[in-house]
């Protein structure tokens, strides 16, 4: 085994997930009673498969201000580089149960969603690069696996 890195997901053993899954990636203590936690929201299986860019940048849009309207904790919502899924940071010590609820309260508003909120060359560097259809089928394929998003395989 490797020396252990300072980036938890560095440290996962990626071949051994299975996706979908919501998982912990990491808690945080700021000092002063503020806490954080990470999760590693899996959308597709690592080094298998991807979301493609236009995707990811209307699920990362609409995940933000969807997941808003239920949870006052939220802090960011931000794509993963590998296109494989999303971290969602919190304030607090949010369980994964909580998370998936949150998300999976957040994905049925998206997938009803008309139109991806800030898609436009005012509130977004690059306003053309989205893709509504593609973000609520992957939303959707997402929420048809609930039952297994709590198990990650590792």
């Amino acid at each position: 085994m490797a020396e252990k890195m300072n980036v938890e997901s560095f440290n996962l053993d990626h071949r051994k997930v299975e996706a979908p899954y919501i998982r912990i990636a990491d808690r945080k203590d700021l000092g002063s009673g503020v806490r954080l936690t990470k999760f590693d929201l899996r959308f597709t299986q690592p080094n298998r498969e991807h979301l493609e860019s236009e995707v990811v940048h209307s699920l990362e849009h609409m995940m933000a201000e969807h997941s808003r309207n239920h949870s006052d904790v939220v802090i960011d919502i931000s794509p993963m580089g590998c296109r494989t899924g999303f971290y969602l940071l919190v304030s607090g010590d949010m369980e994964a149960q909580d998370a998936a609820d949150l998300v999976e309260a957040t994905l049925n508003d998206l997938v009803a969603a008309d139109e991806v909120p800030a898609a436009n060359e005012i509130q977004c560097g690059w306003g053309a690069h989205h893709d509504l259809d593609g973000a609520k089928r992957e939303a959707s394929r997402f929420l048809e696996q609930r039952e297994d998003w709590l198990t990650v395989g590792v």
